[in-house]
């Protein structure tokens, strides 16, 4: 463009231009920063699940959990499966689709849920293992999920769960 081209703009169309030029310019450094962030939290995440889920077993926290201090830490406990309560939770794996069982472990301190695994839809429950007697349990601490998914929520009247909610399914089994 040529300097007479320029010059006949009117003023506010410069200001104009300018004004969208800034408002791109943040626009952009914001991304950048949020992504330098979020590069720094997944580092932290990743130390955090390399340091703990590959270590020895250790007793489960006592008092409150937090994801910060607990998420994929390798525990060990030791107690009897409560079957009868167990409840299928939506999944979704390279597998396909199924469920995760989730049943409590009444220990010596309380009902621990444990992740069992994935079954395929279509599996009765009369083809799940159910281990009798005492057992002792290695795993990874993972923090509840409240309320569901951001497509569904969870409807323990129907039997239908799609995330992982610790005292929703405490609840809603009695426990």
């Amino acid at each position: 463009m040529n300097e007479a081209a320029a010059a006949r703009r009117p003023a506010w169309v410069r200001v104009l231009l300018l004004v969208l030029a800034a408002f791109v310019f943040l626009v952009l450094l914001a991304l950048g920063t949020w992504q330098v962030q979020r590069l720094a939290w997944k580092n932290g995440l990743i130390e955090a699940v390399e340091s703990r889920a590959y270590a020895p077993p250790v007793a489960p926290p006592r008092g409150a959990v937090t994801a910060v201090q607990h998420a994929y830490l390798r525990i060990r406990l030791q107690g009897h499966f409560l079957h009868e309560h167990t409840r299928r939770v939506k999944a979704l794996t390279e597998l396909g689709p199924g469920h995760w069982l989730m049943t409590p472990l009444q220990t010596a301190d309380g009902v621990v849920w444990i992740n069992r695994g994935f079954v395929p839809n279509g599996l009765d429950s009369a083809q799940w293992r159910q281990p009798v007697g005492e057992q002792i349990v290695d795993g990874l601490l993972r923090i509840t999920e409240p309320g569901g998914t951001i497509l569904e929520e969870n409807d323990p009247s129907a039997d239908r769960w799609v995330s992982r909610d610790v005292a929703a399914l405490s609840e809603d089994a009695g426990l």
